[in-house]
């Protein structure tokens, strides 16, 4: 080979080795779990009943709980989307809305056509979308929401400059209308949120409606993201407007961030674990619990707290976490815990409830992902009377599942068992 194409051979291989080295750097950098992850050392100090349960929750790891506040847990698309898009509509003064999922389909242009109308009437409208979550949303939706002012952002979308950070998506489900009335839980803007969980096409999910004080923290919650894609700061009274105690539930907005503590998530679900006395109720779409907190879970069984969990059975977006909880499943089962599959449609619920006292609802999954990857939004409300609707909720879901027993996890299909050992080496990612 002539010299002069001995060293062009020796270029290309020269960068088409620093581009494959540029790759697996980059991919090293996102399939990392966030921040260094530190095992926690979690002395029982208290139980949820006692004062300082709530001084911890509120302090240690803030914001604040606020008194004065009304939240309503709306049941399937039947009972959220109504008032999410009436609330839309008789905006005056602001509209911020987060959302991971946001798909094509009837419901995704009735809230288009909502927030554009809005906005074509003065109303100052915000929407962050999920880059990855929108990628199966119509373009006409965005190019209407735009033409007629809506001021809309991808979180993450890819630049040369966030390639490390295309992992950390956010999860967030948040609708602030006015800075009075706002919404969060589990819903997507998807066809299969519609409907009353009738069928496998359309999933069980709750979402809540929240008046009062928490109001702004959940606002302040949208606004973090918001000035961290935009760099804009929203506050005065269209955002943030004097807001008077409306009910009796006491109530905190709790959020986590790789970018700004991602182990506050994890820790807040750990502590309540840690104080239970009796009971531990999860509604859980997606569990996959790392060593440490299924260690908290078995101390919990082991001191005699009554543990039931709620997930998807036949029916699931995804086999692959389904395999890999059901792998940590035995030691929970043979310790007590009761572990139930919802049989009519897939589960989509995200819910916690401890010792009918504290119910901690939003956007988190009970897995490495929500706990270190993704961007999370929890409302946590602390008072018995809506702990006990709640588990009343709880408790017709499990009416309408198949209660899993140690025999018949002992007794699965090989193939399940080889489906868990191969999901298991991703459990960093799920």
């Amino acid at each position: 080979m002539p010299a002069a194409g001995r060293r062009r051979l020796t270029l290309l291989t020269v960068l088409l080795t620093a581009l494959a080295t540029g790759a697996l750097v980059l991919l090293a950098l996102n399939f990392t779990a966030g921040e260094k992850k530190v095992q926690q050392q979690l002395p029982r100090l208290y139980n949820a009943s006692s004062p300082q349960f709530e001084r911890a929750l509120g302090s240690l790891l803030g914001p604040g709980i606020v008194g004065g506040n009304e939240v309503t847990e709306l049941l399937n698309g039947e009972q959220i989307f109504p008032p999410m898009l009436a609330a839309i509509r008789a905006a005056r003064h602001s509209v911020t809305f987060e959302t991971y999922i946001y798909w094509s389909g009837d419901i995704g242009k009735q809230f288009a056509d909502a927030l554009s109308e809005r906005a074509r009437a003065g109303v100052p409208v915000h929407v962050l979308l999920d880059w990855v979550g929108s990628a199966k949303m119509e373009e006409s939706y965005l190019t209407e929401m735009k033409q007629a002012g809506v001021q809309i952002e991808k979180f993450h979308k890819p630049h040369w400059y966030n390639w490390a950070r295309m992992n950390n998506r956010t999860h967030r489900k948040l609708l602030v209308v006015d800075g009075q009335v706002a919404f969060t839980g589990g819903v997507g803007i998807a066809p299969e949120w519609t409907g009353r969980a009738q069928d496998p096409q359309h999933w069980r999910d709750s979402h809540y409606l929240v008046r009062g004080p928490a109001v702004a923290q959940m606002q302040a919650t949208f606004l973090d993201n918001w000035l961290k894609v935009t760099g804009r700061v929203l506050h005065g009274d269209r955002y943030f407007p004097p807001l008077p105690r409306v009910g009796t539930h006491k109530a905190q907005m709790f959020s986590s961030s790789p970018s700004s503590g991602s182990e506050s998530m994890q820790l807040m679900y750990h502590l309540a674990i840690t104080a239970a006395e009796r009971s531990i109720d999860l509604s859980v779409a997606y569990f996959v619990p790392d060593e440490l907190t299924h260690k908290l879970l078995m101390d919990a069984l082991a001191r005699g707290v009554r543990i039931r969990l709620v997930t998807p059975g036949e029916h699931t977006d995804t086999e692959t976490v389904k395999a890999a909880s059901r792998a940590t499943w035995g030691p929970l089962l043979q310790a007590g815990a009761e572990i139930y599959e919802y049989g009519p449609t897939m589960y989509h619920c995200k819910v916690m409830i401890v010792d009918q006292r504290l119910v901690s609802v939003g956007s988190t999954n009970f897995d490495n992902r929500s706990f270190r990857l993704n961007d999370e939004a929890n409302l946590n409300v602390y008072d018995a009377g809506f702990a006990q609707r709640q588990t009343q909720v709880f408790e017709d879901d499990i009416r309408r599942s198949r209660r899993v027993t140690y025999e018949s996890w002992l007794n699965r299909p090989l193939k399940e068992r080889l489906a868990e050992r191969i999901t298991g080496l991703l459990e960093s990612q799920l």
